[in-house]
């Protein structure tokens, strides 16, 4: 699978960045919208989670995840276990 690695940096407080491992977290580079890439991101983040999850951490609506979560699985890259959500190592 072609992925692009992602760079996270956070800001310390003496204004010093520090770089985060690029292997860390990793997008699948056939992930188009940047929804599927945010959702794609924070389930491999947590090891997963269900849609009551995803809506309050990101903010989104129910409406809007499902398809997400439908392409990913649909793509191979997600997988549903009951009610949660992980991506596929």
């Amino acid at each position: 699978m072609n992925q692009q690695s992602l760079e996270l940096t956070e800001q310390t407080s003496t204004d010093s960045t520090t770089t985060a491992d690029p292997t860390a977290f990793t997008v699948p580079t056939d992930l188009e919208s940047t929804g599927s890439k945010l959702v794609y991101l924070y389930l491999d983040a947590i090891n997963g989670g269900d849609v009551s999850t995803l809506r309050e951490s990101l903010d989104m609506q129910t409406i809007s995840l499902y398809p997400i979560l439908q392409t990913l699985s649909k793509k191979g890259l997600v997988e549903r276990d009951g009610e949660r959500y992980h991506v596929v190592a």
